[in-house]
């Protein structure tokens, strides 16, 4: 059978019939680095500008999410919060919550606009973004994990782990926060005058602090994850869950806290380190920081909380040509469908073996309810499925089904990277 095998970026089926299509069809906005972040489901846009109304919200809200790169000499990198209000603002605008959710966005660029970081280039490094707005489950935090450490990888950086916080919800995060400034106030005495300072400015200046002389300080300080509410609790257990299902090593840091205005339950940073890669250790370097910001959409005026969590990257300025344009994409042979927890976290997994065999495939992985996937599957018209439910997780196994003729063989996970170059082959004429 004779199929055209390649596409273009972004003009797939349900891409995009609202008023936001044309940001999503930007082929000049696809660099071979994002082509990791699509075969993990990301869409590749034009990123938001930031209006003036972006910066007037944003007033008031301090920066505390940063990339510290100190050791290429470019200080660090902030996190600003007006790109995601602007993200949250083009969501609302361009009724993104019509599209299938959630929306799940590769920007090769941060924002641009008044005021912007963006603005401002490295001459080593430039940024990414991943965001996922539309997904409230902890999946989403493990895919930004997932993606952003495969595409260090292209870049050069094999050796990466994860360092993981949580600061809950809204409340959680009071009860945190008072406790904390009663301990640092009881340890005044103590204090070095840098401490003191940084106490001042307030108490989580002083906990993120890589100061050494509050190193004994900050050891004994309360930590957030004691005052997570259940839900924020579980919200957590199951990302690290994730995490040591993929195998992806990493530790807990306390001092790890994010913006407190408008970040929310998880933060996570992606680390690249030489030596031993311990905390604090020589060469040790952030590359990626994550930061769930499910409470920003309402402190923007807007009726309802928009969930979201975002991921940026430092992406270096190699000689492997990894910011050059794609021009086209395979076309999916597959859509994936998982049922079940623990199919759930085999998933990240699968996906992982099969781009690295350059087998995409359309996914659904933030849908819990199989109604919701097979929809996404029949928008897609895909000539094959690729099923894992609870048995085959067991197994370590997946069911592969041809469309048309509900044929189907299960297929070792070891072996599915393999059988699907064949059914491409041999579906595609090639």
């Amino acid at each position: 059978m004779n199929q055209r095998t390649d596409h273009k970026p972004g003009t797939e089926g349900e891409q995009r019939s609202s008023k936001g299509a044309s940001r999503f069809v930007p082929i000049d906005h696809l660099d071979k680095i994002g082509e990791v972040a699509m075969y993990y489901g990301f869409s590749p846009i034009k990123s938001p500008a930031i209006s003036k109304a972006d910066l007037d919200a944003a007033k008031g809200i301090t920066d505390g999410d940063y990339i510290d790169d100190e050791t290429e000499s470019h200080g660090k990198m902030p996190l600003r919060v007006e790109e995601k209000i602007a993200l949250i603002r083009t969501y609302h605008e361009e009724d993104w919550a019509s599209l299938t959710q959630p929306v799940c966005l590769y920007l090769k660029d941060p924002c641009r606009g008044i005021g912007s970081a963006g603005a401002k280039k490295s001459p080593h490094h430039r940024y990414a973004d991943l965001e996922i707005i539309g997904a409230s489950g902890p999946i989403a935090e493990a895919t930004l994990v997932q993606a952003g450490r495969a595409m260090l990888a292209e870049e050069g950086y094999a050796d990466t782990r994860v360092e993981v916080n949580s600061v809950g919800d809204r409340d959680s995060l009071a009860r945190f926060s008072r406790e904390l400034t009663a301990y640092y106030r009881k340890c005044i005495n103590d204090m070095t005058p840098e401490c003191r300072q940084l106490f001042k400015k307030g108490p989580f200046e002083l906990l993120s602090s890589h100061d050494s002389a509050c190193a004994e300080i900050n050891d004994k300080a309360p930590r957030a994850m004691n005052f997570l509410s259940e839900a924020s609790r579980r919200h957590l257990e199951e990302v690290l869950e994730y995490l040591e299902s993929l195998g992806v090593p990493y530790s807990i840091n306390n001092g790890l806290i994010g913006n407190r205005s408008y970040g929310t339950e998880t933060i996570f940073s992606i680390v690249a380190a030489d030596g031993d890669g311990a905390k604090g250790a020589k060469g040790q370097r952030v590359l990626g920081i994550g930061v769930r910001y499910n409470g920003l959409a309402k402190r923007l005026g807007m009726k309802k909380d928009i969930q979201g969590v975002g991921l940026s990257l430092l992406i270096k300025e190699s000689g492997r040509g990894l910011r050059g344009a794609v021009k086209r994409i395979k076309r999916p042979i597959a859509s994936f469908v998982q049922l079940g927890i623990e199919s759930k976290l085999m998933s990240l997994d699968v996906i992982e073996r099969l781009r690295k065999a350059k087998i995409p495939l359309y996914l659904s992985l933030a849908k819990d309810r199989l109604g919701a996937q097979v929809s996404t599957v029949e928008r897609y018209h895909t000539p094959y499925v690729i099923v894992i439910g609870k048995k085959e997780a067991v197994e370590r196994s997946a069911i592969v089904r041809r469309v048309d003729t509900y044929s189907q063989e299960t297929v070792p996970i070891d072996d599915l990277p393999d059988y699907m170059k064949r059914v491409e082959r041999k579906h595609w004429g090639r």
